[in-house]
């Protein structure tokens, strides 16, 4: 089975994986599972063709996805290395303050992501904001490099699309992303091991998180807060990778309209991650408080004390009329 929707890829990006031979693949802090099988895949693939790659992530692999082929070589540093001897593929992110590279150089600076908020980076850039996942980008890529997809190509890119389409359950899982995901299976991905290394090998000190987490419930307005403090952390032996999709637990609740989990990073420096129901845009809300991210799923960080952040968004959300919100 062939997948016959073909994405519109820059011819420049073309040319320029092509007429290189060395890449920097970054992609952003905190990883996930779009941003790993997506980097890993492409990384896969040229060297296919002959092409030198670096994997970089600044926060490295969560052991929850040390399950993804080809994981072991993601590094954390760019000791030995000269960036300025590379050329930068930068992935699910458009910024390299995201990814944690700020301030290195590159021969030239490529971008490909689907994230609704842009910036100006980069020489070549490919946004698709209508993509489900980057890992659905990278997907039609690889295909139109004539590069044929391995079993382990085929494994991270299903769990990057599996990802950010919660399993095929949001609403950004399209008939395209339905047929992409049934040629990953047939070259080899396996979805009942993918799924089960996702959601069911989690660690008894993630799963003791969660619980405390969810014990902060707070529900306003139809907005649900739940929060993950230092302490909490420090309690159960966990880190912030642990909290990955922590957020997404109180849309379960039928009139939730938005979920917001705040994560402490500092004293009264939170991290914010939005998810949302059907036609609420979050990434309007977060661009309000300099985020970003998607229509159901968006997110920043803000300085200040945990009951004033959560007063500022209950403001900034009735704020936005009802004609505002949705897209």
């Amino acid at each position: 089975m062939r997948s016959e929707k073909k994405m519109n890829i820059p011819p420049n990006l073309i040319a320029f994986l092509k007429g290189n031979d060395d890449f920097f693949i970054a992609t952003h802090i905190n990883p996930e599972g779009d941003a790993l099988g997506s980097s890993l895949a492409l990384s896969m693939a040229l060297n296919t063709i002959g092409k030198s790659t670096v994997l970089f992530d600044q926060d490295g692999v969560p052991d929850f996805y040390r399950f993804l082929p080809g994981h072991e070589h993601i590094r954390r540093t760019c000791n030995g290395l000269q960036p300025s001897d590379f050329n930068l593929l930068l992935l699910d992110c458009n910024t390299p303050r995201r990814a944690g590279i700020e301030g290195l150089t590159f021969r030239q600076c490529a971008v490909i992501d689907h994230h609704e908020t842009e910036s100006d980076f980069g020489d070549v850039r490919w946004i698709e904001p209508k993509a489900a996942a980057t890992g659905l980008m990278i997907f039609s890529l690889i295909r139109e490099l004539g590069i044929g997809i391995t079993k382990e190509m085929a494994t991270n890119l299903y769990t990057a699309i599996a990802i950010d389409t919660g399993t095929f359950r949001f609403g950004n899982t399209t008939a395209e992303v339905l047929r992409v995901a049934a040629e990953l299976a047939e070259t080899g991905a396996s979805p009942s091991f993918i799924s089960a290394s996702l959601y069911e090998t989690w660690s008894e000190a993630r799963f003791n998180l969660l619980r405390l987490a969810l014990q902060t419930l707070e529900i306003r307005s139809k907005v649900a807060f739940t929060f993950v403090n230092r302490e909490m952390f420090a309690k159960t032996g966990t880190g912030p990778e642990d909290t990955e999709n922590f957020s997404s637990f109180p849309r379960i609740v039928k009139d939730i309209r938005i979920s917001a989990f705040f994560r402490e990073i500092d004293d009264d420096y939170w991290k914010v991650s939005l998810r949302s129901k059907g036609d609420i845009n979050v990434s309007v809300i977060a661009v309000l408080f300099q985020g970003g991210g998607h229509k159901n799923a968006a997110g920043y960080f803000i300085k200040a004390p945990l009951e004033s952040a959560k007063e500022l968004l209950l403001t900034k959300v009735s704020e936005l009329s009802e004609s505002t919100l949705p897209v």
